[in-house]
């Protein structure tokens, strides 16, 4: 049920390496972005793993895929340092947000911080949020224990940041892209996630 032709498969990436990509891919700024296909995450519909957030902004109390059920939730990953976060995901979510307020749509952003751990903190992220007029919720993903990866981003299997993922009505995980993706495609799945009822 995917837009893309691609299946993620992400048995062949260990987190580390993942996480050396995505460093790798976010430092060399958003004209290194090549348009990410939507791909289709499992071919069985499966359900979104649980969030795992220390804090939430523009929230008045923490969310959960719970919370939201009977939506369709578009969830964007992204590191506030990221050039392709800052130049292309944030923009995309916020036009995602205008585009499809008043439908059963919640868009939700995480913040996953997998490098420059000092530099990335809350207070660092409030200020950034209200910088870049972001205005719907923002959780703050939980360290992992022993690793650099966050414990969403992990559960999640994310090669990296910016993160586009699509969960529908009822929970399930339906689409995941890493990377920049295409505006007209992305609306087409969530279209056709809202038309499914």
């Amino acid at each position: 049920m995917g837009l893309g032709e691609h299946a993620v498969d992400y048995t062949h990436k260990p987190l580390a390496a993942a996480s050396a990509l995505c460093k790798e891919d976010c430092h060399q700024g958003p004209q290194s972005f090549k348009l990410a296909p939507m791909s289709t995450i499992v071919a069985k519909l499966s359900p979104a793993p649980a969030w795992h957030s220390s804090q939430w902004f523009n929230a008045d109390s923490p969310l959960s895929l719970e919370d939201l059920c009977g939506q369709v939730v578009v969830m964007h990953a992204f590191q506030m340092l990221c050039p392709g976060c800052v130049s292309h995901g944030i923009p995309q979510a916020k036009r995602i947000h205008e585009l499809f307020r008043g439908d059963d749509l919640a868009v939700i952003g995480l913040h996953t911080v997998f490098e420059h751990h000092a530099a990335m903190t809350p207070v660092s992220l409030q200020a950034f949020l209200h910088e870049y007029r972001v205005g719907f919720p923002v959780g703050v993903d939980m360290p992992g224990e022993g690793t650099p990866i966050p414990r969403t981003m992990a559960a999640y299997r994310m090669q990296g940041t910016p993160t586009l993922i699509l969960i529908d009505r009822q929970g399930n995980l339906r689409h995941q892209a890493f990377g920049q993706t295409d505006d007209l495609a992305v609306a087409a799945a969530i279209a056709g996630l809202l038309h499914e009822g």
